[in-house]
């Protein structure tokens, strides 16, 4: 920027997951309700301009990807883990009672930590009664027990403030699982869904760039701060 003479605009990262449906050609209206879900963040958002976005919920300690990820070494997997049980998940069955972590009445916030731990204690249960591990099943039915919660305060969300328009983003938004049930789950209950392509879900530079149009255009040049407060 300083050697080529031009302006810097500072994007703040989730600004860009949030803003990421804005690179397809239909495009929602404010106020919205986003789910952004990727390695580090679990977090729903009120959005309600293009740079005007409040926290409603977060995680309280993993994050959906890095359950997968956890889970997915814990099952002797490769890195990134999150593709390779959505794609064994297909092959097996929700049948394992994994726990949902609804926490306090009326919390929008996501824990999956116990989650993990559950789906680890499963797996050594069955290794001390001599049980071979089904995989699939256990992918599926950890897979199902993180998109419920996911898909669930995502709608209680919207109902709560009354808005009946839901946004994805970040790179678990490319789970095919979690949009088939997302997009089941909004046709029920009357919302408005709009999915970025599963290439604009993943960390990329033109939702960053987008994001910093928008906040050029406003003449913000330093990156929102706000959005975790």
């Amino acid at each position: 920027s300083f050697a080529a003479g031009i302006e810097f605009v500072g994007v703040d990262h989730m600004c860009g997951h949030l803003l990421s449906i804005f690179l397809e050609e239909e495009k929602p209206s404010f106020p919205y309700i986003a789910l952004i879900i990727s390695g580090g963040n679990s977090s729903l958002f009120l959005a309600e301009g293009y740079n005007d976005f409040t926290l409603l919920g977060r995680t309280r300690d993993d994050a959906a990807g890095e359950a997968f990820d956890k889970v997915a070494k814990l099952l002797g997997f490769d890195y990134p883990g999150g593709p390779i049980i959505s794609k064994l998940a297909e092959q097996g069955q929700n049948c394992i009672q994994f726990p949902r972590a609804w926490l306090d009445e009326g919390s929008l916030d996501f824990s999956f930590s116990g989650l993990k731990t559950a789906v680890m204690n499963y797996c050594n249960r069955e290794k001390q009664k001599g049980n071979d591990l089904n995989k699939s099943d256990i992918c599926a039915s950890f897979q199902e027990a993180v998109a419920e919660v996911l898909i669930e305060k995502t709608i209680s969300a919207s109902e709560k403030y009354r808005i009946n328009t839901i946004v994805l983003g970040g790179g678990v938004s490319a789970n095919p699982h979690i949009r088939q049930m997302m997009t089941e789950r909004c046709l029920e209950t009357g919302k408005n869904l709009f999915l970025p392509r599963p290439a604009f879900c993943t960390d990329n530079g033109a939702m960053i760039a987008i994001a910093g149009f928008f906040q050029y255009r406003k003449k913000d040049m330093t990156y929102n701060s706000d959005v975790y407060s």
